[in-house]
């Protein structure tokens, strides 16, 4: 009798192995049910976040990501490729119930406005021919000259045009030359930026100690007067690098009337993120502090 007792309870406890075999697939059930929950990425959504986020890092045109696979690896499933759109009843569906897909948006439907750089660039070049064209009308085309760089159209005017010797004063003509030059870049909402450079000459009087002054109230001079020909003062911004930024050799005369120059620099929109907020600040604002000397 105790025999068929131990033999009954052997049995039992043999069969106990389903309970923890049968809690390990719900478990593994579990895990899987996750792990696919995890690998469905909203497409448009991380798109969203990417163009933002290349903006704000790097500026320019957002660039496409490719989200046919999962951005944080391989998925383990197949999810299918994200530019794809489920079939929407009325659009083209047919009666085979096949699934359609639309074709991925493009660059033109960017909301930021900065994804077409194509209309940008021709907006600049036609700037340029325009002041090509009154440099060359004008017989001035060797000391107004223009030129593409990467952050936008450099417009390099040559301190004879516009400045006597170590001074900063615009006379009438220089002024005449600066308000054709302003109704040309009225037309673009671009930054323009306008700096100040001169040679390697010392230059030591009550009104400019060093180069430095030299060359950054030539620049607030000539924004002074692009302000007041109708340019948004909001656009516009001066900068002075004396000496330190020559685009010619110092040791000869010709290569001083070269560094000796006033730059117009039309940015890219691109840029727009790197320059100051042009929104001023809602509140008070606190008052200075006096600082003893």
């Amino acid at each position: 009798m105790r025999r068929k007792r131990e033999h009954e309870a052997e049995k039992e406890n043999s069969e106990r192995w389903l309970l923890t075999y049968s809690d390990l697939i719900t478990l593994l059930m579990i895990f899987f049910v996750v792990l696919y929950s995890m690998s469905k990425v909203d497409a448009e959504r991380f798109q969203a976040i990417a163009e933002s986020l290349n903006k704000a890092l790097g500026g320019g045109t957002p660039a496409k990501i490719d989200m046919a696979t999962n951005p944080a690896g391989p998925s383990l499933f197949q999810t299918g490729s994200p530019s794809s759109k489920a079939t929407v009843p009325g659009k083209g569906s047919d009666p085979n119930n096949t699934a359609h897909t639309e074709p991925a948006d493009s660059e033109e439907e960017n909301p930021s406005g900065q994804g077409n750089t194509d209309a940008e660039n021709l907006s600049i070049e036609g700037i340029k021919a325009k002041l090509d064209r009154f440099a060359a009308d004008n017989g001035i085309q060797t000391k107004l000259v223009s030129s593409m760089e990467e952050r936008g159209l450099v417009v390099s005017i040559q301190e004879t045009l516009l400045f006597a010797s170590g001074s900063a004063t615009i006379d009438s003509k220089a002024r005449d030359i600066l308000r054709n030059i302003s109704t040309v870049l009225a037309s673009a909402p671009n930054q323009i930026r306008v700096e100040g450079h001169t040679d390697n000459l010392p230059i030591h009087t009550a009104q400019f100690p060093s180069n430095w002054e030299l060359s950054v109230i030539r620049s607030t001079n000539v924004v002074q007067i692009l302000q007041n020909q109708g340019i948004s003062p909001s656009r516009l911004s001066a900068a002075g690098y004396g000496e330190y930024r020559p685009i010619a050799s110092n040791d000869s005369t010709q290569g001083q009337s070269k560094n000796r120059r006033i730059d117009l620099i039309i940015l890219r929109t691109k840029y727009d993120v790197t320059e100051p907020n042009q929104t001023p600040a809602s509140g008070p604002v606190a008052p200075a502090k006096s600082v003893a000397p």
